[in-house]
């Protein structure tokens, strides 16, 4: 079982940067590769990014490429999430999300095979 908790969004306006964090429990964090996901009012949940369980491979969905950057600290078990450049349509509930992997290079996007789901933490940007 991994507990996931999400803290860092708020309020910030259009060009700012905000960076998320995801605190996992349990000792098997390193096996988990790691996504975050959004979901804006009145759509669907949607990818953001992800991270092998090493950090050896990312995934950046089209949107928010060469404006977000996804990492992890294995020690700390924790995954972060810096978001550059804000702009309106990025404001969302986001969510992080553990997926148990065997393989160092193993990422995936799609929302069904990940395992475990944070509460999610609101991120508002003002235009």
């Amino acid at each position: 079982q991994v507990q996931l908790v999400e803290s860092g969004g708020g309020l910030v306006q259009a060009g700012g940067s905000l960076r998320l964090s995801c605190a996992a429990s349990g000792r098997t964090f390193s096996s988990y590769a790691m996504g975050w996901f959004r979901q804006a009012p009145g759509k669907e949940r949607e990818f953001v990014a992800a991270i092998s369980r090493g950090g050896l491979s990312t995934h950046y969905a089209d949107s928010v490429k060469c404006r977000f950057i996804i990492s992890r600290e294995n020690a700390k078990n924790t995954v972060y999430l810096q978001m550059n450049s804000l702009k309106f349509e990025d404001t969302a509930v986001y969510y992080c999300a553990a997926d148990y992997s065997g393989r160092n290079y193993y990422i995936t996007t799609t929302e069904g095979d990940y395992d475990y789901w944070g509460q999610g933490t609101q991120v508002t940007v003002s235009s």
